[in-house]
């Protein structure tokens, strides 16, 4: 009974901050490239959907009867939200990554989500120590939550592979004390490989601090933002036929523009042409497959994610306490 009166509380409580004082739109969009001009217009505008959240991040698009829908994650409010063009925001989950009985941080919720290819809903859940898959009709199952015996740190971020395998990253920060946490069971930050099988392969733990993932169009790349302040970067490594990976490279460097703005490289998202849109200091940064960075679209605060929508013509965006939209061409 607790549970559904703290439920219900915050139900109230953040839709009453999603309507109140919500700017139209925030920050501006910035071409580097004239390449650029072939995938956001430059008079677009970074419109806000919703806000008053802690911290959002892991979206996903959900194709329903009824036009279909957006899930996010909030992280510190341990919960999944929704929102639709027809219905507003309004509560989906919750708890949404950690179930026990005690404080847990200020982090414990989920993280990236994604849908498998039955459509059910799959996630990062930082509490739980877990990645998760939501059944249809019922509750949630775990996929995975250790690695050879050991705990997973906080998994943060996923992709499916064609063939049903889920690549994901591994990091700290969803542990209470992070790095240093006396829960910690791995002394490494993994990328790793979930087969259908059930087996786990650690595929890198080259990267200090692994987060947002996704695949090239061809599969035969796999990208990982590092949130790193020492050496925050996007990595691109090449995806062998058995789907190991061969040793990455540094596909872009945001060292410089940490300066500039707040935020780290973080979730990412890869579009049909092969563009990167990563998160990083200050929005998200739209890269080529080669490496060069295009343009930008500035919110001016801290961006953890995005996501496309059914017809690959709006970027969603998580940012800070915003749930944000941009019309692409």
């Amino acid at each position: 009974m607790r549970q559904a009166t703290l439920s219900i509380a915050l139900l109230l409580t953040v839709t009453s901050l999603c309507v109140a004082k919500t700017p139209t739109t925030l920050g501006r969009v910035e071409k580097l490239d004239p390449a650029f001009d072939a995938i956001v217009d430059s008079n677009a505008k970074i419109e806000v959907l919703a806000s008053g959240f802690t911290w959002t991040e892991g979206p996903v698009w959900v194709a329903d009867d009824s036009g279909g829908h957006l899930l996010f994650s909030d992280i510190p409010r341990n919960s999944i939200f929704r929102w639709s063009e027809k219905r507003g925001t309004d509560l989906f989950m919750s708890p949404s990554g950690y179930t026990g009985v005690s404080y847990y941080g200020l982090e414990p919720g989920s993280n990236g989500l994604t849908l498998d290819s039955q459509g059910r809903l799959t996630a990062c859940e930082h509490g739980d120590r877990r990645v998760s898959v939501l059944t249809k009709g019922g509750g949630k199952r775990t996929l995975v939550d250790n690695y050879q015996g050991k705990r997973l740190n906080s998994p943060n971020d996923l992709v499916f592979h064609s063939s049903g395998s889920i690549f994901f990253t591994d990091p700290p920060y969803g542990l209470p004390d992070r790095e240093s946490d006396p829960r910690r069971e791995l002394d490494f930050c993994g990328v790793y490989r979930l087969d259908t099988d059930g087996s786990l392969t650690l595929v890198s733990k080259e990267l200090a601090r692994p987060n947002g993932i996704g695949l090239s169009p061809d599969e035969k790349t796999l990208y990982v933002a590092q949130s790193d302040p020492e050496n925050p970067i996007w990595m691109a490594f090449p995806v062998k036929q058995d789907k190991t990976l061969e040793k990455g490279k540094v596909l872009f460097d945001g060292k410089k523009y940490m300066q500039e703005f707040p935020g780290l490289p973080d979730g990412l998202a890869v579009a049909k042409d092969g563009t990167i849109f990563g998160s990083g200091p200050g929005g998200i940064y739209v890269i080529s497959p080669q490496g060069k960075l295009l343009g930008r679209l500035i919110t001016g605060g801290r961006t953890s994610n995005c996501t496309f929508g059914p017809d690959g013509k709006t970027l969603y965006i998580t940012a800070d306490s915003f749930l944000c939209r941009v019309k692409l061409k």
